[in-house]
């Protein structure tokens, strides 16, 4: 028998809520003179860093988000980390950041659910244990210029449902704000950029909002995404339209990227991946918002500056229902992986 199966922790996985609960080991891994270490599992969950650290000063922080699930067939997978390390190595390189190794990335990844098997959520409760990669500069910077000494970590902590209330279609409204400035750093994910979404989600929530959309910050004319997700759409007659940037401030979202092709290749959906002007979206009959804590979000009401756009608070839609399915499925086990992105972690 495995021994993901026969350690679990004794804890009411059906009642995790979406918050920081600390496991048995992280990962860390320090950059000096030039060269990353071996890296190693650590018990301690903490960081000491100087007051001059180019975190404090610069925001030279990537991060990166991934899940460990029990399958249907009681195996422990994470679901594409190579998309994950080949994101991050991009973040960093746009802030002048020394990459992790990718390679490294996959293995520190196993690692670390490995070495917390025992807190990978069983099959069917809902819940996952969410794998966090993150870099900091832990050199000492006081004048405008990249650290050059810097931490990767992993740390992993097991989460419930992203939306504790089920999957419904929640409201969302036009922010007046920017997520990203045009041509910045918008396409990468970077502390940086959440910062900038923490007070008008905050605002949002306080109106009773679930977020926020957010225009295109040249424009404000075409969408580009919520806080923390991408969109997408379906058109009348089925098709799905995915909003693209001009200036490269939509973060590349591998649930999205993997939705796509799921859409194309296993459903037989047409898909336009293209920039969606705002005033045309009432002409959609579904919306959703994706990403990897909640896979699809459907939106079924978007409030704006002239008014509203509804697609129906009542129920998920179809396309947005079998598009999550299809790829819960597979990361489940239940549906067959044809793409080969399931990753096995051996714990035996």
């Amino acid at each position: 028998m495995r021994r993901s199966v026969m350690e679990k922790k004794d804890l009411d996985w059906g009642k995790l809520s979406f918050a920081y609960l600390p496991t048995d080991y992280s990962y860390v891994s320090n950059y000096k003179d030039g060269a990353w270490d071996e890296g190693c599992l650590t018990s301690d969950h903490t960081l000491t860093l100087s007051e001059c650290a180019g975190i404090f000063h610069y925001c030279q922080e990537v991060f990166e988000g991934l899940k460990a699930y029990t399958t249907k067939g009681g195996e422990i997978v994470c679901f594409r980390p190579d998309q994950n390390a080949e994101r991050m190595a991009d973040s960093a390189r746009r802030i002048v950041m020394p990459p992790f190794p990718e390679e490294r990335f996959v293995d520190a990844v196993e690692r670390v659910v490995r070495a917390n098997a025992a807190w990978v959520p069983p099959f069917g409760s809902g819940a996952a244990l969410y794998v966090r990669p993150f870099m900091v500069a832990t050199g000492n910077v006081i004048g405008v210029a990249p650290a050059t000494e810097y931490q990767f970590r992993i740390l992993v902590t097991p989460v419930g449902p992203y939306y504790s209330g089920g999957v419904k279609p929640v409201k969302l409204r036009v922010s007046e704000y920017d997520r990203a400035a045009p041509h910045g750093t918008g396409g990468i994910k970077a502390g940086l950029n959440y910062a900038m979404s923490l007070y008008p989600s905050v605002e949002a929530h306080a109106e009773g909002y679930a977020d926020n959309m957010y225009l295109d910050p040249e424009t404000r004319s075409f969408v580009e995404e919520s806080g923390g997700a991408n969109f997408l759409f379906v058109k009348k007659d089925g098709s799905l339209v995915v909003p693209q940037s001009a200036t490269d401030s939509i973060l590349p979202s591998i649930t999205r990227r993997s939705l796509v092709d799921v859409a194309e290749k296993m459903l037989g959906m047409t898909v336009e991946q293209r920039p969606v002007r705002f005033d045309e979206i009432g002409e959609f009959v579904e919306c959703g918002m994706c990403g990897t804590a909640a896979v699809i979000s459907p939106v079924g009401q978007v409030d704006g500056p002239d008014g509203s756009v509804v697609f129906g608070m009542d129920e998920v839609g179809p396309v947005m229902r079998r598009l999550r399915e299809t790829l819960t499925g597979i990361q489940a086990g239940e549906v067959e992986d044809r793409f080969g992105w399931v990753h096995k972690i051996d714990v035996d």
